[in-house]
């Protein structure tokens, strides 16, 4: 068989490392337009168990990849400036450009040469190959070819958002939300390496138009935002990556496959960012195509068939709670009138996953002080 994967992401790569592993008869190339050390954001995070998924089946890739995580078990909300820890809330974050060395090393280790620094302009190109699979994004070549056939659409949040990174080291995935002279503002800040960390900042559509930052280049941008959350920063700069402002994509797919062509991670589905789950999904996406592919090798169309699915119901469940995660940052805003403690749980209960007696067990700190200080205020 010969496999085409568009897209040189944590999706693409892995899919290719476990195609090859299984049948290394497969022929498999993985295209991907940009360099191999060209990556844009900073670090990536894992909730829950971190890679424990990989754990079982691939024993190899989590040792690699394993002693590369910063790792941490409470977050915090900061509002109003004052901190609130949530505890039993485990995440874990590694640097993409680490990740995507690791995966590259995983490839190459069953025989796989990614082609870097090649477009791919007409999906007709790849013809030749028996299967086609776009792991190229949320701006993917595959889908939007065949767009009509998959039902695809694509939907844009109002919030805008940029990734930053900086020096400075949090010890813990921490939501800082401040006022500032033109409006709210957020952060998501975390530590991916010893001395490094992500910083993601948020505003909501009416904060980002009196801000101006439209009109501003990056480096503008950089500095109003230093001033923003100068407290928080502690004197560290912000730093530019491709950091400019964004609105988040809601990429759905009626169907995950048309003929040979497949789907799999942000070409098929996007999760917002606030779960922490991206690149978690995007991965178990290529486990799961690969398994489908294992049960029918012969049979392109049944393997799809099998993938969409064995996989659609967990996906749409977790796809499901993102999507209420990202509306309640669409309202990050208004919900900054409530008192700290009450706009934490509120963050807590974003996603609907959750319910006051599991959150009872899993952090029993954070609810023992909610109880206490709603009681205080009676």
């Amino acid at each position: 068989m010969q496999v085409a994967i568009l897209g040189a992401g944590p999706a693409g790569l892995y899919l290719a490392y476990l195609l090859k592993r299984r049948a290394p008869e497969t022929a498999v190339r993985v295209i991907e337009q940009n360099r191999a050390d060209s990556t844009f954001g900073f670090g990536v995070v894992f909730s829950d168990r971190a890679l424990e998924f990989l754990k079982e089946d691939d024993s190899a890739t989590y040792d690699a990849v394993a002693p590369r995580l910063e790792v941490w078990q409470d977050i915090a909300i900061v509002h109003r400036g004052e901190r609130i820890a949530i505890d039993g809330v485990g995440f874990a974050a590694v640097g993409r450009l680490e990740l995507l060395a690791v995966l590259q090393q995983r490839a190459r280790s069953v025989g796989i040469e990614p082609e870097y620094g090649r477009s791919i302009a007409r999906i007709e190109e790849l013809d030749g190959a028996d299967l086609i699979v776009g792991a190229d994004g949320a701006n993917s070549l595959v889908r939007q070819s065949l767009a009509r056939e998959l039902g695809a659409s694509v939907s844009h949040l109002t919030n805008r958002f940029a990734w930053f990174g900086t020096t400075r080291r949090f010890e813990t995935l921490t939501q800082t939300f401040r006022t500032a002279e033109f409006g709210q503002a957020n952060a998501h800040h975390y530590r991916y390496a010893k001395e490094m960390s992500t910083f993601i900042i948020e505003l909501d559509a009416a904060s980002f138009a009196r801000a101006g930052f439209a009109r501003m280049g990056e480096a503008g941008a950089k500095h109003a935002c230093e001033r923003v959350f100068a407290e928080d920063l502690g004197g560290h700069p912000l730093i530019l990556n491709r950091s400019i402002w964004r609105q988040f994509p809601n990429v759905r797919n009626a169907r995950w496959s048309h003929g040979k062509c497949v789907l799999i991670g942000d070409a098929l589905h996007t999760a917002h960012f606030s779960i922490g789950s991206g690149t978690r999904l995007a991965m178990e996406d290529a486990i799961a195509l690969d398994r489908a592919l294992a049960r029918h090798p012969r049979d392109i169309r049944g393997a799809l068939e099998l993938f969409e699915a064995s996989r659609r119901p967990t996906l749409e469940k977790l796809v499901a709670a993102a999507d209420r995660s990202a509306r309640w940052y669409e309202r990050f805003a208004e919900q900054m009138a409530l008192k700290p403690i009450d706009f934490a749980m509120s963050y807590v209960m974003r996603s609907g996953r959750i319910d006051l007696e599991r959150l009872r067990r899993q952090s029993p700190r954070f609810v023992a002080r909610y109880e206490r200080e709603r009681r205080t205020e009676a």
